[in-house]
């Protein structure tokens, strides 16, 4: 990637203009990452740009074989709201997203979006996001919080997703219906809070991570219903394997801050009887 002045130029740092409805919010950025998505990005892309023309488009794409990002460059050399990184190659959706919020947090946006390119995220219902973030500062679009819900997708996918958010509320002690999700909108405040520098998830852990770390830190965390569409066009890049890993890194977490609590506990109580005297 090119030096982020040098490739997007002064658009990117314009200030949000005080007629938009967001305008409250700041400075708006949708990051999208992409592998492989050359019949699905233009669509999105276009999508995004016509529910709410003030905001920013930042494709952050692994290098995709099947010439994704030539098309990303297209896209924004006609549009100044438009911006590509191009990645040196396939590092997991984590890694991705966490470059694109280094960028958008130098570029001074005060709200940051995450989206997937397949269209299984609306852009139509951003503005659900967006409302409720005024007063969050992580606002989760949910598929299993009452309103939510999913399109084309067999039950065995449903009961997995279900299961694993459920697993995650109980092994962590979480109070959210759907923390795997990818559709969120953060405040620039809450991914500064958030230490990104010490996060190593790098699949689809990385949501449940960030929303994890998020609630550790006292940040409100707000879930608005969402309808989830299956994709249409091109592959999708779950499986059993990254659903195996991230069940694991639940549970090691899980264990690892009961441990941490149990062991604050005893400390605590060594120290009440030492200062009564025991």
């Amino acid at each position: 990637m090119n030096d982020p002045q040098d490739q997007f130029g002064d658009e990117s740092r314009k200030p949000a203009s005080a007629s938009t409805p967001f305008a409250d919010l700041g400075r708006i950025v949708v990051i999208i990452p992409t592998y492989n998505e050359s019949g699905n990005v233009e669509r999105i892309v276009g999508r995004v740009r016509s529910a709410l023309p003030e905001v920013h488009v930042l494709i952050a794409d692994d290098n995709s074989p099947d010439g994704t990002g030539q098309l990303a460059d297209q896209l924004a050399a006609g549009d100044d709201h438009v911006n590509v990184m191009h990645r040196l190659g396939k590092e997991g959706l984590g890694a991705a997203y966490l470059a694109g919020f280094t960028w958008a947090l130098e570029m001074g946006y005060d709200v940051v979006i995450e989206m997937d390119a397949d269209g299984s995220h609306q852009p139509e219902q951003l503005h659900f996001l967006l409302e409720a973030l005024r007063d969050a500062d992580l606002v989760l679009g949910s598929r299993w919080v009452q309103g939510g819900s999913v399109v084309n997708w067999p039950k065995s996918r449903e009961f997995l997703s279900r299961g694993g958010n459920w697993y995650t509320r109980v092994a962590l002690g979480m109070p959210l219906r759907d923390a795997t999700g990818g559709f969120r909108a953060f405040r620039a405040s809450t991914l500064r809070a958030l230490d990104l520098d010490g996060v190593g998830s790098a699949g689809y852990i990385f949501q449940v991570d960030l929303a994890y770390r998020t609630v550790q830190a006292g940040l409100r965390v707000v879930e608005v219903p969402i309808e989830f569409i299956e994709r249409e066009v091109g592959t999708s890049k779950m499986d059993s394997s990254i659903v195996s890993e991230s069940l694991w890194l639940v549970t090691v977490w899980g264990v690892r801050d009961r441990m941490r609590r149990i062991s604050r506990h005893r400390m605590e109580k060594s120290k009440a009887k030492r200062d009564q005297g025991w």
